[in-house]
């Protein structure tokens, strides 16, 4: 119904920015990142930002038998970090990470990823460091980045908080999914080096900065030309190019893989491991990164509540018969990721199907 020309407006006469949704700003944003989302292109993914959905075409893909698999995560605490140092441009790699890192675990290459920002107040800025982000999380994975939602929701966050969550999906082959059956008791344990604390535990992260009464601008006593806000905030690493390589190269000598994350070890590896079995490791193999013997001392955590919060320097395991060994790790030192020797796959004896021999050098 048309309003007769000669009626004026009610008086205070509220729009949706009068209420803290600012509509303008969310479409400078949309044309900001579109250049950054542009740029993790894929084949499969070749259409625009804009629409309704994102659209990625699998047959392109070449698979032959392909099964579909997803997964979704954020960032946790750890933006905390962010909001609170002001540095925004690395939580975005960490939530392409946690997803698919979880993919490639199952032997699956990533397809697509989309993002979820939620805000009290959409500052473009920070929108736009966060998507930056996450498109270079996706080059790294070899995913596109094909749509998000951003929310702004006064009233619901505070000034300045956000929060993130990322869906990622890939696909596998039917015969390559992993855990294959084949792993047994016998197999051998390979660890890869993480970049740090990765995105688990920032809780009691900021709990033990807390404690020691450093700001986080303050120089970090473990990582040395950086502040502690930096050091922290030092993005999950990804894996996946690395181990579809390795997969590649190496035919079904991978067994099994399993991303360490909260939880750690005790946690993680037996998610991967059939019934009736355990794996033994040796944490003196373990070179846990500086930041980890920082938290432990300056929190007075112990060794095996470290080993469960956190990855202790390693964040991804590989398991292997034990023929097959040598010729992983030297498809993945081809990669540039070197694997330790870290245990093995043993029968299982007792409640608990993680046991350690040797200590962590904390």
């Amino acid at each position: 119904m048309n309003t007769p020309s000669n009626i004026a407006p009610p008086k205070n006469a509220l729009t949706y920015a009068d209420a803290g949704v600012d509509i303008d700003a969310g479409n400078a944003m949309v044309e900001a990142i579109k250049p950054l989302v542009r740029a993790t292109r894929r084949v499969g993914a070749d259409a625009e930002i804009g629409g309704f959905g994102g659209l990625f075409d699998l047959k392109a893909c070449g698979f032959r038998d392909p099964v579909l698999v997803a997964a979704n995560d954020g960032v946790g605490t750890k933006l905390k970090v962010a909001i609170e140092t002001g540095i925004h441009d690395t939580v975005g790699i960490d939530l392409v990470a946690m997803s698919v890192n979880d993919l490639v675990v199952q032997g699956a290459e990533p397809l697509f990823f989309l993002d979820y920002f939620a805000t009290g107040k959409l500052a473009p800025g920070q929108g736009v460091a966060i998507v930056k982000g996450i498109a270079e999380g996706c080059r790294d994975a070899g995913c596109a980045l094909i749509g998000g939602e951003t929310a702004e929701m006064p009233g619901m966050y505070a000034d300045g908080d956000y929060d993130l969550a990322g869906f990622a999906v890939g696909a596998v082959e039917r015969d390559a999914i992993l855990p294959r059956r084949t792993v047994a008791a016998g197999d051998v344990i390979l660890g890869l080096a993480s970049s740090g604390v990765h995105s688990n535990g920032y809780s009691l992260v900021r709990r033990i900065v807390g404690l020691s009464g450093l700001a986080w601008d303050a120089p970090a006593p473990f990582a040395s030309g950086r502040s502690l806000g930096e050091a922290l905030l030092t993005p999950t690493k990804i894996y996946v190019k690395p181990l579809l390589a390795a997969l590649k190269a190496t035919g079904t000598a991978i067994k099994a893989l399993a991303h360490i994350t909260g939880g750690g070890f005790p946690d993680n590896i037996p998610r991967v491991l059939p019934e009736g079995t355990g794996a033994a490791i040796d944490l003196d193999a373990v070179s846990p990164p500086p930041v980890f013997g920082w938290l432990a001392r300056t929190g007075g955590v112990e060794a095996n509540e470290m080993l469960r919060t956190f990855n202790c320097g390693i964040g991804m395991i590989v398991v292997v018969g034990p023929d097959e060994a040598s010729l992983v790790e030297a498809a993945l030192a081809e990669t540039g990721l070197p694997a330790i020797r870290l245990g093995t796959i043993v029968p299982q004896q007792g409640a608990e199907r993680v046991t350690y021999r040797g200590s962590l050098a904390l």
